[in-house]
């Protein structure tokens, strides 16, 4: 466990933030994994079921998300200000309400997977399997649930090393089991979903049963509640609306997928490529921007306002040296990067992902600044400011996808996204700079 107030910011950013994204890099793996093994030994048809399917688990995901970030923060808090019996019984209200969220949102999406399927328009040739993906997906829901939870807890600990090495024996095993039940057992995109189904499992229980291990090492006194509608209450406030930023922007990802989806299975398939690697990119950011929540929560514990300035500077730099790579890669490397997804890709698949590559990688220098403010205000409890940034990115992309699709066909739907990021980018930076993270008596000073 880790005190992210006295270290120097950035020296303390690197050390914690680095498993984190070390974590999230093999999750991105084994998540690219799935794709490249369905679409090269399965067919460009089971990659595009399996890309159809991406935007209903990323709303149902966006409950795991908001909740790691409501008990991240919460808990980061406590432990900055050495509460550390409302940590552990923060914790395992934590973890009772991912049991009980996860159980609940598994069975109403089960009911709604077919009818959302055939809202989005999703061609009938590859229907069927994407129906049982997200069904199988959908079983494992509480698993997925659990370990975000767990992840949560441990960062707000200060220990980001502990998930990595689950997270890298999920990621490897994930990939072994794709492998066996697709190439060798040819279950196709059945064995693409059980295999991520069996790793998630395995990595949540042990996960738990490691964050039990961690907490027994804190020294308190007298009874300590498992369950505590205080600490709910409290990580609810946060939660609920980063909850709601990731559902939104989850509910934008299924109308830009409807109008993915009228273009044919080969656009769909070049585009699950590309916004495959265009989600490991943002993720990678979005990870970095949740150190920066933990480390604010338990600076903002202690008072230590000119730190936290220091550790956002601190992440601007570090975010700027991660995007590097993933700008120069996807904008000269496209489609030899799009073409590794697929054994014989058609011309529209590779230059459907080529053209969304080389449009949206050059404003990650953009999107990096707009979510390290982001990771600010959480970790500050200013999180309508966030959500107002993040509904304008969000409206802006699908309105315009919308508007310029008409005109411009799949490609207005990609260039929707740097305008989205640009504005929103903005409106972040303005808020930062008001300094309406701060506590009241502080914001003149800011």
């Amino acid at each position: 466990m880790t005190d992210l107030t006295r270290e120097n910011p950035t020296k303390a950013l690197v050390k914690f933030a680095l498993p984190m994204v070390l974590s999230v890099a093999f999750q991105q793996v084994y998540n690219i994994a799935d794709k490249v093994i369905a679409g090269k030994f399965a067919g460009e048809d089971a990659l595009a079921a399996v890309s159809a399917s991406y935007p209903l688990t990323m709303i149902i995901m966006a409950f795991a998300l908001g909740t790691n970030a409501g008990c991240s923060v919460v808990i980061s808090g406590m432990y900055g200000g050495k509460k550390y019996r409302d940590v552990k019984s923060t914790i395992s209200t934590s973890l009772l309400l991912a049991v009980a969220a996860g159980a609940v949102l598994s069975a109403l999406s089960l009911i709604l997977c077919d009818p959302v399927l055939r809202f989005l328009r999703t061609p009938e040739n590859i229907m069927n399997d994407s129906a049982v993906y997200l069904r199988v997906y959908l079983y494992g829901f509480v698993f997925l649930y659990l370990y975000n939870v767990c992840t949560g807890a441990f960062n707000a600990l200060g220990n980001s090393r502990t998930p990595l090495y689950f997270l890298i024996g999920s990621s490897i095993g994930n990939i072994v089991l794709d492998y066996i039940f697709v190439a060798i057992f040819h279950w196709g995109v059945a064995g693409v979903a059980w295999a991520t189904f069996i790793a998630q499992g395995v990595s949540s229980v042990l996960s738990l049963i490691a964050l039990v291990a961690e907490v027994s090492k804190l020294k308190t006194e007298g009874h300590v509640p498992l369950f505590s509608s205080n600490s709910l209450r409290r990580i609810l406030v946060l939660a609920i609306p980063s909850i709601l930023q990731q559902s939104f922007v989850s509910v934008g990802g299924l109308f830009i997928q409807g109008l993915v989806n009228s273009f044919g299975s080969s656009v769909i398939a070049g585009y699950g490529a590309a916004i495959q690697l265009n989600t490991f990119a943002i993720t990678v950011f979005a990870t970095s921007a949740n150190a920066v929540s933990n480390y604010t929560a338990q600076n903002m514990g202690r008072g230590l306002y000119d730190r936290v300035r220091e550790g956002f500077k601190s992440a601007l730099k570090i975010d700027a040296v991660i995007a590097v790579p993933f700008v120069v890669c996807y904008t000269l490397l496209g489609s030899f990067m799009i073409g590794i997804f697929m054994d014989e890709p058609t011309v529209s698949a590779l230059e459907t992902g080529r053209q969304f590559l080389y449009i949206t990688a050059p404003f990650y220098f953009i999107v990096m600044v707009k979510l390290t403010v982001d990771g600010l205000m959480r970790g500050a409890s200013a999180v309508k400011y966030f959500m107002i940034s993040t509904f304008s990115d969000l409206l802006l992309r699908v309105v315009l996808a919308y508007i310029l699709t008409p005109y411009f066909g799949a490609l207005g739907i990609w260039m929707s996204w740097p305008v989205g990021w640009v504005i929103s980018a903005v409106l972040a930076v303005s808020f930062y700079i008001r300094g309406v993270w701060l506590p009241d008596e502080n914001k003149t000073a800011s």
